[in-house]
């Protein structure tokens, strides 16, 4: 029987700050992206925050597991992690921030897509099922968008949202191989020194043979090193890891669904990102069906009630 457990109050107040936090994430990686380039910035803060995770390890006096069955999907894991950023840093260079967290963000989909084959408890019901449909047909109604709002560099545009959503899916493997191998017996900080590690070991090489090597030490360029790294990297994604250990991944994934919505307003916000309409309602379907799919137990329960 799965001893994860439905979300408390704690949790869910967690949840909402890690989505502000995660919509900034993408916020402050455009930002910069002028004087910093963003697969050098988040191979950095990766070093950066893994230095932190070892250094709290150490603290605690918890040492790092290598034993068969635990290392392997931990590298695993770790190559899923740097493929994410990898093409999240490349998707930023084609579209804006706004689009790369609504494709990215469909993660829980797919999560919940690979996990319905592992775990009894995470099998899809037939609204589940209306959710994944509903959420793909958004994806595609978000693609064409930009036939209809006349958007002129439409191409690049569609490159990078189409990079962004393959960064969700690298996402929900690593979602899927957190909770279906041995990484679900470890503790949060041993996971992610996981993927930090490989993060900056894939990353950093990345960015060298792709030629993102810009570097501009401006007062902007540092303060979002220091966002990405500490709070980033460190403190939410600790925080994320601990809560799937602890809570059901669908129900943790229906309010993660409120992060692209942050990042659209705070896109338009702090950026002056266009907000195309045909966007707006491909996103707005996407996001429905993720909440169908995620939230299907809370309203599964408030139907019994």
């Amino acid at each position: 029987m799965d001893p994860r457990k439905p979300l408390d109050t704690p949790a869910i107040a967690l949840m909402l700050v890690l989505c502000l936090i995660w919509s900034m994430q993408q916020i402050g990686l455009k930002a910069t992206a002028a004087d910093f380039s963003p697969v050098l910035q988040i191979a950095l803060r990766s070093a950066i925050g893994a230095v932190l995770v070892g250094m709290l390890m150490l603290l605690r006096r918890e040492r790092m597991s290598f034993v068969a069955g635990v290392w392997q999907p931990g590298l695993l894991a770790g190559g899923c992690f740097a493929l994410e950023y990898l093409l999240v840093g490349e998707a930023l260079r084609h579209t804006s921030a706004g689009h790369v967290v609504v494709f990215l963000y469909t993660a829980p989909v797919f999560a919940a897509l690979g996990l319905q084959w592992k775990l009894p408890s995470e099998r899809l019901a037939a609204l589940q099922w209306l959710g994944v449909g509903l959420a793909f047909v958004g994806i595609a109604v978000a693609f064409l968008r930009g036939v209809q709002d006349g958007n002129a560099d439409l191409p690049g545009m569609l490159w990078g949202d189409f990079l962004a959503l393959l960064g969700g899916i690298a996402w929900a493997a690593t979602t899927v191989l957190v909770r279906v191998t041995r990484l679900a017996t470890l503790s949060a900080t041993q996971t992610l020194l996981y993927q930090l590690l490989a993060g900056f070991l894939l990353l950093l090489p990345a960015a060298l043979l792709f030629g993102h090597t810009t570097f501009n030490p401006t007062p902007l360029v540092w303060l979002s090193l220091a966002f990405q790294s500490l709070i980033v990297c460190f403190a939410s994604f600790l925080i994320w890891f601990a809560l799937l250990r602890r809570y059901l991944a669908s129900r943790l994934g229906v309010l993660s669904f409120l992060t692209p919505l942050f990042g659209v307003i705070l896109g338009a916000w702090l950026l002056d990102e266009a907000i195309e309409p045909g966007f707006v309602l491909g996103a707005g379907l996407a996001l429905a069906g993720i909440a169908l799919v995620s939230g299907y137990g809370w309203l599964k329960a408030g139907f019994r009630r």
